[in-house]
């Protein structure tokens, strides 16, 4: 071997590694691709423009006795419980669905950390959405009051909308575990249309028509379980119901999806 290439090779090797990308600019990079297209970037506007329409609904049709903080939240909540899956859905497969993925395995080889990013991203997303919905929920509360010269009630205390956050939060991570699981935009749109709708409709007939299952749906059921989140009082019980469904409903397939996202090969 020459001199020449004998330097080379030391020069090379003394050549210091490039710096690893740090967790917070991925973050970024993930937050901004959220809003880059405008599917993503209606889909957030969504949060807002149906925040105010339910807002200015109750002010308008509901009555008297109605308008309280409560209902505002009722009426913004359920909305939230279908956009904010399908935000978590697009973030995980837009990788595919646009044909992305390669670019964003290439530039972060470790796969783990672009799915890690993607979540906090879409925990990010949920939360903030929460928060500007309970704001335009507040706003139309007073704003109502006012018109119809009834005093203000606010009768959700910051526990009982921290629930509601957690349940709106268990929801995006559900339409997060079947974009890792699916990695199709439409097959996960429609699988999480069948898990929310469909599932919940069959055990609740099950329930009701087999004395043997009555006692188990909410042990059975996620959706279900999840319900006594929007109840605002979460019993010892209640948690553990809680805990045993997610656990079968949204760890174990989320684990088996990222496992898959970790080995298979992206084109």
């Amino acid at each position: 071997m020459s001199t020449a290439v004998i330097e080379r090779e030391v020069a090379r090797a003394a050549k210091p590694a490039p710096r690893r990308i740090p967790m917070s600019r991925i973050v970024g990079v993930e937050l901004r691709k959220s809003f880059d297209t405008r599917s993503g970037f209606w889909l957030l506007a969504s949060i807002g423009i149906v925040s105010v329409i339910a807002t200015g609904a109750v002010i308008l049709f509901a009555p008297d006795s109605e308008i309280t903080y409560e209902t505002f939240a009722t009426a913004f909540g359920f909305p939230m419980a279908v956009i904010l899956p399908m935000i978590a859905i697009l973030s995980i497969t837009s990788e595919w669905s646009q044909r992305t993925g390669l670019t964003s395995f290439t530039l972060v080889p470790h796969r783990g950390r672009v799915i890690t990013g993607k979540a906090i991203v879409a925990l990010i997303v949920g939360v903030t959405s929460m928060l500007v919905a309970a704001a335009i929920g507040a706003v139309g509360n007073l704003l109502g009051s006012a018109i119809l010269g009834v005093d203000a009630v606010w009768n959700v205390s910051v526990v009982e909308f921290s629930y509601i956050i957690l349940a709106n939060i268990l929801g995006m991570a559900v339409g997060f575990m079947l974009g890792v699981l699916i990695r199709n935009s439409p097959g996960a749109i429609v699988a999480y249309f069948v898990y929310s709708l469909v599932l919940p409709t069959i055990t609740t007939v099950l329930a009701e028509t087999q004395d043997w299952f009555a006692d188990k749906q909410q042990w059975v059921d996620f959706n279900y379980a999840q319900g006594a989140l929007f109840d605002g009082a979460m019993s010892g019980q209640e948690w553990a119901q809680l805990g045993v469904t997610g656990l079968f409903w949204l760890v174990l397939p989320l684990t088996v999806g990222i496992w898959s996202v970790l080995r298979s090969e992206v084109k």
